[in-house]
């Protein structure tokens, strides 16, 4: 792991200088391993309560999915807050949903706050390719407006063509406080936010070995930190040998992307009139949105465990065809893959190791705004105000069926079932 991968973004991050690797013994209040958003967040809060952080990342600041991912800061969470109720009951749900639009929130209040240069732009919609689909959003806009969001709009068949010039899609639920951005100059803009306000940030500092205690004890190859308290944040790129106890819970799983080279401001305005960014209904959906300088980013699919396709072309350019057949000659300039960290339940994993450890992983394909709620309640809690922190860490964490071994064939299997659901339409 060294530097970012060969993205779009990457290649138009803002400037920034590289930081230091740790070569030292030190000491701080709070040691934060993973300089991806769910650690940025929860440094970055902390440091603007008072504490003393460090930020220890093993490549680069947003080096895994936080700066690799489709761009797409949507509300709510991985299942949605009906299916929280029925499995979790009524007084989780409504402490979730009391939650459920606040990490797009907070993203919005860090891009003003410390001018981050980031792209944003307001607008998503959740696109339905099926009637079943569409009358599951209409369903959708009454949950949520019932939990007082009312930034949604309905668009039937017509509506959405106006929408999206594509012919797939029957309908759609267009949420005005969702939004999209480039998310690596996001964490980049977290990182030195947290700098400026004292917080010590370390890149190229593989944690090999933490030592639970009071203080505890983060080794890396070349320093250590002894700290209050850890929190653990590597999510998808944490391995399986740092902390076995959260490697068993969870599933790396891969997304690809690619990215067209620079349409005419006419192309773009065409295909995506509002500049909202899009994803389909199905269970493998496809996902896509308008960058600042008018090329499509284009997503979708999902590989079990993580493994990188030989071709990412191959994968994804006809579901971007499919979707839109009029960019058929439209170069790609840019294609890449990235993991994001799959829970059996869909449900994020906040928790506690000891007393002193806390641990944030499995948005599920959610995370862009997940991580940065994530972080709001991991300060909480360490400022002694655990109520919001412990709504999600008393949710059952659940290991994958088969194990580390069999988890990947078994949860594709399932994936290969509601995939042929949605080709079929039900």
């Amino acid at each position: 792991m060294s530097e970012h991968v060969a993205s779009y973004y990457a290649a138009h991050a803002n400037p920034h200088e590289p930081y230091p690797s740790l070569k030292e013994a030190i000491r701080c209040d709070v040691c934060v391993v993973g300089g991806g958003f769910s650690g940025l967040s929860s440094a970055l809060h902390l440091v603007e309560a008072g504490y003393d952080v460090v930020v220890l990342e093993a490549a680069r600041i947003g080096w895994g999915a936080s700066g690799r991912n489709g761009g797409q800061a949507l509300n709510s969470y991985s299942r949605d807050i009906d299916t929280i109720e029925a499995r979790y009951g009524a007084d989780t749900a409504r402490m979730l949903g009391s939650m459920m639009f606040e990490g797009a929130e907070i993203i919005r209040h860090r891009i003003d706050q410390y001018a981050i240069a980031c792209d944003y732009r307001p607008g998503a919609i959740a696109a339905a390719l099926t009637n079943k689909q569409f009358n599951a959003l209409r369903e959708k806009e009454k949950l949520w407006q019932r939990y007082g969001h009312q930034q949604l709009e309905l668009l039937d068949r017509q509506a959405i063509r106006r929408e999206i010039a594509s012919e797939r899609y029957v309908g759609g639920l267009l949420d005005r406080s969702s939004g999209h951005l480039h998310p690596l100059n996001l964490a980049l803009g977290e990182a030195d936010a947290i700098r400026r306000h004292g917080g010590r940030v370390f890149e190229h500092s593989v944690v090999t070995h933490i030592a639970y205690g009071e203080p505890a004890r983060v080794q890396t190859a070349q320093g250590s930190v002894s700290a209050s308290f850890v929190i653990i944040a590597g999510n998808a790129y944490l391995g399986d040998k740092l902390e076995p106890r959260l490697s068993r819970l969870s599933m790396p799983c891969g997304s690809q992307i690619i990215t067209t080279a620079p349409l005419s401001a006419d192309m773009a305005l065409a295909l995506l009139p509002g500049n909202h960014c899009v994803e389909d209904c199905n269970y493998l959906l496809d996902y896509f949105r308008l960058t600042a300088d008018n090329r499509l980013l284009y997503g979708g699919g999902v590989t079990y465990g993580a493994r990188d396709p030989a071709d990412i072309d191959a994968e994804i350019l006809p579901k971007m065809l499919k979707t839109f057949p009029q960019l058929k000659n439209v170069r790609i300039d840019y294609r890449w893959s990235g993991n994001f960290l799959l829970t059996l339940s869909r449900m994020p994993q906040f928790g506690r190791l000891e007393n002193n450890v806390y641990y944030l992983q499995g948005d599920s394909g959610h995370g862009v705004t997940l991580t940065h709620l994530a972080g709001k309640l991991i300060a909480e809690a360490l400022r002694g105000d655990a109520e919001r922190f412990d709504a999600f860490a008393k949710l059952p964490h659940l290991p994958f069926f088969g194990g580390r071994h069999l988890r990947v064939p078994f949860t594709a299997l399932g994936a290969a079932y509601y995939a042929l659901r949605d080709r079929l339409g039900f």
